[in-house]
This record gives structure tokens, sequence and C-alpha cells, in this order.
């Protein structure tokens, strides 16, 4: 078919209405906004591609042709969702999307032409239909829009100096802290929806114990001194970017801890640094990408990835790790890619897979480790074109 400008965005709008809506619905049962933002961004990116892209490079789009588009489409919205960060399921967010696709294709193919006879001979135009349809999706976004930012957590300033904790948050909020700002004792996190920034805590049982909640954010915090985790998280949806954990001299804890999360989604660490500890990083029956973080000096394990669990860990860099720099583990789906492992000693694995799992390598720089990578027990390495050299 071939469409004119304003009938590819007609179409696409006109397509997108019930999802809209149904994401809304879905927000409301929920309480939760990721449905009406992927909602959003998958309007953008429509939008984006139809009046840049498809509009220029494809005078006529065969039928066949959505099915490409769609999956670069829904790459762009994952790619979106992730760097926005929008706490969705995975599985959910991606039902939502495939739902959309699927009434606009049935909306393009069978529905538009019974509506509008013309419909292909006008390129896909709605007339009035198409214009009633882009007020509609405007509308109800910018009423969603509106209802999120009245409903907005509110910001608590945490003043420099040190407060004796533990400092418990049994409220939705910001909690920002000011250029000094130290918590004595550990931070709990008691309630969904709380974000912690730029906040320093020192000692605690745990230095930042997350449990049973979600919508998590911790960004730019440091931790240090925790007596068994420097971040422990249970049952728990977060997202940890850009953080500090020192753990070195406790031979028995973890520097982050995820673990017993999987129906909560994707969870996320993303750019911090973890020095000492047991274990840098690990993850227990989660979900979770682990990707940009630098590990070193830990007593058994850089990464671990283990009991059931799946995600990504990715553009790592483990250092002088004491066995394993990462362990992919206990029937667990790892996805590790363009990491860099330098220096395991004692049984000195760059990579480990064990106990029934998968691991996807790819592109690893696996460096002055006795053992560069391995498979064992069950355990199978699917693709394995890494750099690896003592």
């Amino acid at each position: 078919m071939s469409y004119t400008l304003r009938g590819r965005i007609e179409s696409r709008l006109a397509g997108l209405v019930p999802l809209v809506a149904a994401a809304c619905v879905l927000a409301l049962v929920a309480h939760k906004w990721w449905p009406v933002e992927t909602a959003g961004l998958m309007v953008g990116v429509g939008l984006a591609l139809d009046t840049q892209v498809y509009d220029r490079v494809l005078r006529y789009q065969p039928g066949w042709a959505a099915v490409p588009l769609g999956l670069v489409e829904l790459g762009a919205v994952l790619g979106l969702m992730r760097a926005a960060g929008v706490m969705a399921p995975l599985w959910q967010a991606l039902g939502l999307f495939a739902a959309g696709w699927l009434l606009a294709q049935l909306l393009g193919h069978a529905g538009f032409p019974l509506l509008r006879l013309s419909y292909a001979e006008d390129g896909g135009e709605l007339g009035r239909a198409g214009a009633a349809a882009a007020v509609t999706v405007g509308v109800v976004l910018a009423a969603a829009g509106g209802t999120a930012y009245a409903l907005r957590p509110p910001v608590v300033h945490l003043s420099a100096g040190v407060h004796q904790g533990p400092l418990v948050i049994t409220r939705r909020e910001v909690l920002v802290g000011e250029p000094g700002a130290v918590v004595r004792g550990g931070i709990v996190i008691r309630a969904s929806g709380v974000t912690v920034k730029n906040v320093s805590v020192v000692g605690g049982e745990n230095g930042i114990t997350v449990d049973g909640v979600h919508g998590t954010v911790l960004d730019g915090v440091s931790v240090s001194g925790a007596k068994l985790d420097g971040i422990h998280v249970r049952l728990a949806g977060v997202v940890i970017k850009n953080c500090t954990v020192d753990m070195l001299g406790n031979q028995l804890g973890q520097g982050i801890d995820i673990s017993y999360n999987m129906d909560m989604g994707m969870s996320m660490v993303e750019g911090c640094t973890i020095v000492g500890g047991m274990e840098g990083i690990t993850t227990h029956s989660s979900m979770s990408d682990i990707m940009d973080n630098r590990v070193s000096r830990t007593a058994r394990r850089g990464i671990s990835v283990t009991e059931m669990s799946m995600g990504m860990v990715m553009d790592n860099e483990v250092q002088n790790a004491d066995g394993i720099g990462i362990w992919c583990n206990d029937r667990s789906m790892c996805s590790i890619k363009r990491n860099t492992v330098v220096g395991t000693s004692g049984t000195g694995f760059g990579v480990l897979a064990s106990f029934q799992s998968e691991a996807d390598l790819w592109q690893n720089k696996l460096a002055a480790n006795p053992v560069p990578s391995r498979a064992i027990i069950g355990s199978e390495v699917l693709r394995q074109q890494d750099f690896s050299y003592r």
C-alpha cells in the first residue's frame, strides 16, 4: 500500500486508540504507571519513524513489511524504556506491545478499509475519523501525564552532616542528599516508588535494605562498612545506578544482592563500582540486567547469576576475583557479552557455567585467568567468540 504522510499518521494514531485506552485501564487496576509510559513511547516511536523514516524511504509498503518494521519499533521502545528507567515487567510490556501491534494490523488490513471504502486509494487517510483519533490519543495521554505529575512523590532533602540511622522510609518519596549527607546505621526502604539519590551510608547490618516493595531507584548512593550486604534486595523491583559499594575487610558479605524478585519484572544494576566482599554483584531467582559496572578484589566471585535467574551481564569489568570472575549457575540463563575479566586467582575461572545453566558468551576479554571459560555439570555455552589470553 502507498501511504501519504497524513495517512500514515492517521492510521497509526487510530490503530493505537484501543491500546492507549487499555493501558490507562491497566494502570488504574495495577496502580502502576508503566502501561501508560509504554503506550506513550509506542506512540512517540511510531510517529517519529512515520515522519522521519517510513514516509521518505517506503513509497510502497507491502503487507509483509509489518513484521520487520514491528521488530524495529519494539527494539526502539525497549531501548527507550531502559534509558528512561520505566519499571515494567518485561513479559507484560512485550504482551502490551504485541497486542497493540496485532490490533493495528487487523485494523489496517480489515477494519479501516471497511470503515472507509476509499482507504487504500486515499493512502491510509481516514478523514474526520483520523482527526478524531489524533485528538483522542493526545487528550488521553495528556490527561494521564497530568495525573502522573499531580501524584508525583514529594522531594525530601537530607542536609549535609551525619544522620543517625537506621533511616526507615515508609512512604513514597524522593530522598535527595545534599553534598556531605551521611546516614550512619543503614537505610531501610518499606514503601513502593521510593527514590534515593546522592546519599552516603556508613555501617548498618545492610547498608541499604529494600524488601517487598517495587519501583525503588537508588541513584548515586555510596555504601561502606556494612556488616552483611552493601545493598540488600529481597522480593523487590529495583534500579541501581552510579553507586559505590566498599566491602573491603568483609569476607562474607555481598556488595549488591538482588534475590527472589522474578515476579517483579526486570531489575537493573548499572554504572556501579564494587570493591571487596565475598561477591560483588549476585542475583538469585531474579531477572536482572548487570551493565557497565566495575567489580574488584572479591573473595570468591565477581558477578554471580544463580538459582534460576535470567539476565544480561554486559560491558562490566571484573578484576582480581579470588575464584570466579562471572558465574552462571543453577539452571540460570545468562547473556554474557563484552565483559573484561582479568586476574582471577585460586581455581581461576574467567567465566564459569555450572549445574544445568546456559551461558551465551560474546566478545568477552578474558585475560590472566588460569581457566578462561568452562561449562560443567550439564551446562552449555551457546556461543563463544571471546578474546582469551594469559
